[in-house]
């Protein structure tokens, strides 16, 4: 399993030992910087863990996609496990067709906003908000010496994150086939009129004073900071770290997570079934690794795992399975309806690491909307 900072991987490995007497699982974590190359590593060597965390998709060395075509991944034919798989995202969890990987849990890409601080000073944002709703918040909170958004303008998955939530309400909603379209030379980037709408809010953003002051060179301990000296309200990331700080501050901070208002038209909750597990093909025992998998994500132990992350559980939930901090969402949450994070369909890295410096570059002026989605189609591949 991945990232050492997590014990849901532990915990859930230790409740399936119970449960399964004479079963011994290992956990081994390795530091998610040097992940991908790890992975791929063992699994070239023939010497791989029996199940491991995997990316969906195509966008990683160590993807769905790479590594399934590779043949290093075990297909998983159970019924009930290729269930866990939200229609919608079936193409990043198959290669050919088959199954080789199931998500684990859902991110919602949202802000992660201190409502309690915000209504203090006169600021008020919740996830019925408009657009100008929000720029209306924006001078208010700036009349008071705040910001009602930071950004970590310097760190590119930050702003391409952000700029993902926006594409959620102006691409990925009303058209949750654009990946596909894309790959087929049907569209791009630049011709897109929801990626154009995306960026501009960016613009429009900036130029009203949304983001705290020097964002375009800011990292994320600005966001750590201004949250907890009360200088800005919300910021843009996977609706767990809200848990995360929540438990830092040792309940003292109460976070909700709430959707970009989209700048025209339905405003849809984006999220990511960013976090997979998958099985090694080489294993010894492809019967337990099956059985493992399809145990973790049936509803008991999925709503755990997520619940621990602080993430959104994968499947039928109901509203009372989720965290306090989603009660805003909900009803996005139970009826499944959110759109896909795009990036995890993408060609390559580079398109995600074209957007994210694009962003900084609309920051600072040094980009127009046009240059950066012209940037994201030249990598595109």
């Amino acid at each position: 399993m991945a990232n050492p900072t997590q014990n849901a991987y532990q915990d859930l490995a230790q409740q399936y030992m119970r449960s399964h007497k004479g079963v011994t699982i290992k956990v081994n974590s390795i530091n998610l910087s040097s992940y991908n190359s790890t992975l791929t590593t063992q699994l070239q060597a023939g010497n791989g863990p029996d199940v491991f965390y995997v990316n969906p998709g195509s966008g990683q060395a160590a993807s769905v996609a790479q590594l399934g075509k590779a043949g290093q991944l075990l297909e998983l034919t159970d019924p009930e496990t290729t269930a866990a798989i939200p229609q919608n995202v079936k193409d990043l969890f198959t290669v050919g067709g088959r199954t080789y990987a199931v998500p684990v849990d859902l991110d919602a890409a949202g802000i992660i906003y201190n409502d309690q601080a915000a209504r203090a000073v006169g600021v008020n944002l919740d996830a019925t908000s408009s657009f100008s709703d929000v720029l209306t918040q924006c001078a208010t909170a700036k009349s008071q010496g705040k910001a009602l958004f930071g950004l970590a303008g310097a760190q590119t998955p930050n702003t391409a994150f952000f700029a993902m939530e926006l594409a959620g309400s102006t691409v990925y909603g009303p058209t949750p086939d654009w990946n596909a379209q894309r790959a087929a030379g049907k569209t791009t980037f630049e011709k897109t009129p929801g990626w154009h709408a995306a960026l501009d809010v960016v613009v429009k953003l900036n130029n009203a004073g949304c983001f705290q002051p020097g964002a375009a060179g800011a990292g994320y301990e600005a966001l750590t900071q201004g949250m907890t000296r009360g200088t800005i309200f919300g910021f843009f990331a996977p609706g767990g770290g809200a848990s995360d700080i929540m438990k830092a501050a040792h309940g003292a901070v109460k976070l909700v997570v709430i959707p970009f208002p989209s700048p025209s038209g339905k405003t849809y909750l984006t999220a990511a079934t960013s976090d997979g597990i998958a099985g090694n093909a080489k294993t010894k025992s492809p019967k337990l690794v099956a059985d493992f998998i399809h145990w973790f994500v049936q509803q008991p132990q999925a709503t755990t795992f997520a619940n621990e992350k602080g993430d959104l559980p994968i499947g039928d939930v109901k509203a009372s399975d989720l965290l306090p901090q989603y009660s805003g969402i909900s009803d996005a949450i139970v009826h499944k309806q959110y759109a896909q994070m795009g990036y995890l369909g993408w060609s390559n890295g580079q398109v995600y690491d074209a957007l994210g410096s694009g962003i900084t570059g609309l920051l600072t002026g040094q980009k127009t909307v046009d240059q950066v989605l012209r940037d994201m189609d030249g990598v595109w591949g």
